[in-house]
């Protein structure tokens, strides 16, 4: 019996009020926004570049639901492996159809497959430096109701650690299609973090996207908000709101946690009060670690960092724990305040 058959079940596109409940995304009086699996445009998308590239297969651990790959499985049966529920075979397979001239896209519930597998990651694809996109599904808080064991929130740590290796985390539909689509033309290993908690689209159209380069979604020269992933759009409403207080706030969405836009992070620092960084992940290692990193050492400025602290966390909706952790939009800008109300003594 596959781990995730009791996978609690989203629709893409979901509405507004069904994000009130997830988290706050969007307030009572806003407007209905659409929202996004980000799975379904990361499966269309392979599937359209499988279409132009026969050397591109599928590779799963019991997953071809959880990670979308229904369809691709039923126009490529012969290009779609599924090793079953046996994580370390499935980086080793990557690894091996990899050395064999294929590309293939390893795909797993972000939990397992970093945390039962990172040997693997770390020597067969890492450090040789073999053609494996590593696809992280439903990670952070998306198995909410399935607990700790299921919740993903140490992989940006983990895999932050291996030398080599690309972390990217896009923030809705837009740039998953740009991560899958850049992956698969990159030479060399990759980690793409999927989302499955809907989200709206956030990309201006016409954005770049490329390795080390962060997206700047708002002008402001009193505080930064850095954020990756699901927490982009939540730093945009916070933004939206300090600016109806008289705070410009700059908005960063750093995709590439790494390599990481360290020219724009230290811009940030230089430029505006101080920083709050974002993350749904745990902060002992992430993406605000790499920036307190790189700014203790080279621009120090007040920071604040959101994520989840070294615990494990417990059981419950994505909407409650994004609330349990403070990770609402909320939350960043009392943050945002709290930073600059220290910066002003």
């Amino acid at each position: 019996m596959s781990e995730l058959a009791s996978e609690p079940v989203n629709t893409a596109p979901a509405n507004a009020a069904d994000e009130r409940q997830r988290g706050g995304l969007v307030s009572r009086s806003a407007p209905a926004a659409v929202l996004y699996d980000c799975r379904q445009i990361f499966a269309e998308t392979l599937i359209a570049l499988a279409r132009e590239d026969e050397r591109i297969v599928a590779v799963c651990n019991d997953s071809v639901g959880s990670s979308n790959l229904t369809g691709f499985k039923a126009e490529f049966p012969d290009r779609m492996i599924n090793v079953g529920i046996a994580e370390q075979d499935l980086v080793g397979v990557g690894a091996g159809l990899a050395n064999g001239g294929m590309i293939p896209f390893v795909s797993a519930a972000a939990p397992f497959l970093t945390g039962r597998a990172l040997e693997q990651v770390k020597a067969d694809v890492a450090y040789s430096q073999a053609r494996v996109i590593l696809c992280g599904q439903s990670p952070g808080f998306a198995y909410g109701e399935l607990g700790p064991t299921h919740h993903s929130i140490e992989d940006l740590s983990w895999l932050r650690a291996v030398a080599d290796l690309p972390v990217v985390v896009p923030a809705d539909p837009f740039q998953t299609s740009q991560a899958v689509r850049w992956a698969a033309a990159n030479p060399g290993p990759s980690y793409l973090r999927i989302s499955r908690t809907p989200v709206p689209e956030v990309t201006p159209p016409g954005s770049p996207f490329q390795p080390g380069q962060a997206l700047q979604l708002t002008d402001g020269d009193d505080v930064t908000l850095i954020a990756t992933g699901t927490m982009v759009s939540r730093a945009l409403q916070a933004a939206e709101t300090l600016r109806g207080e008289g705070v410009a706030a700059r908005v960063l969405n750093v995709a590439f946690v790494e390599p990481l836009d360290a020219a724009a992070v230290l811009r940030a620092a230089a430029q505006t009060r101080g920083i709050v960084v974002v993350e749904e992940a745990t902060v002992t290692g992430g993406l605000g670690a790499a920036v307190a990193t790189l700014t203790a050492q080279q621009r120090p400025t007040y920071l604040r960092l959101l994520g989840v602290p070294r615990a494990f966390a417990p059981t419950g909706s994505t909407a409650f724990l994004y609330e349990y952790f403070g990770l609402t939009a909320v939350d960043i800008a009392a943050a945002a305040r709290d930073i600059m109300a220290h910066a002003r003594h």
